[in-house]
C-alpha cells in the first residue's frame, strides 16, 4: 500500500517541483501584503487541484475526442516551453510586462502547479497505480498552501 502510494506521489512532487515553486511564487508577490500572498497562494492551490482531479477523470476522453495520446501532449508541451524560453532568451515580445496582483489562477494555479508534466504525469499514473492512489498523493500533494508561512 505504501509503495504504490509513493510510485504515485514522487512523479506528481517532481513535476510540480515545489521547490522552485516557492522562488516564483516569492517573485510574482513581491509588491504584495502576507495577507494576499496567502489568498493567491490558496487559490492557486485550489486550481490546480480542481484541474488536477477534472483531468483525472475526463483527461483520457478529451485525449480520445481529440484523437491526440500522451506522446503527442508530452511532444506539443516540451515544443511550447522550447518555444517560451526561445523568446525570453532573445527577448522577443513587450518589455514593459504589466505586474498584476492576481496571480493565483494563472500563471500560478495552471500552468505552474498543474501544468503539462503533472498532466501527463496523471495520465500515466492513472494506469499504473490506478485512480484511488493517484487521488490519495494528489490531495496530500496539495495539503498545504505555498509560501503561506512567514
Amino acid at each position: 500500500m505504501i509503495e504504490k502510494f509513493l510510485l504515485a506521489f514522487i512523479p506528481m512532487f517532481v513535476a510540480i517541483d515545489p521547490i522552485g515553486l516557492v522562488a516564483i511564487f516569492m517573485g510574482l508577490g513581491t509588491s504584495a501584503s502576507s495577507e494576499h500572498r496567502k489568498r493567491q497562494a490558496l487559490l492557486g492551490l485550489l486550481t490546480g487541484l480542481l484541474v488536477s482531479i477534472g483531468f483525472i477523470f475526463l483527461g483520457k476522453a478529451i485525449f480520445a475526442a481529440l484523437g491526440i495520446t500522451v506522446a503527442d501532449f508530452q511532444v506539443a508541451g516540451g515544443l511550447i516551453l522550447l518555444a517560451l524560453a526561445v523568446r525570453e532568451l532573445v527577448g522577443y515580445g513587450r518589455v514593459d510586462r504589466d505586474t498584476d496582483d492576481e496571480f493565483g489562477v494563472v500563471p500560478l494555479g495552471m500552468p505552474l502547479i498543474a501544468g503539462p508534466a503533472l498532466l501527463t504525469a496523471l495520465l500515466i499514473l492513472i494506469d499504473s497505480v490506478g485512480v484511488v492512489y493517484t487521488l490519495r498523493s494528489s490531495r496530500s500533494r496539495f495539503a498545504t498552501p505555498i509560501g503561506s508561512r512567514g
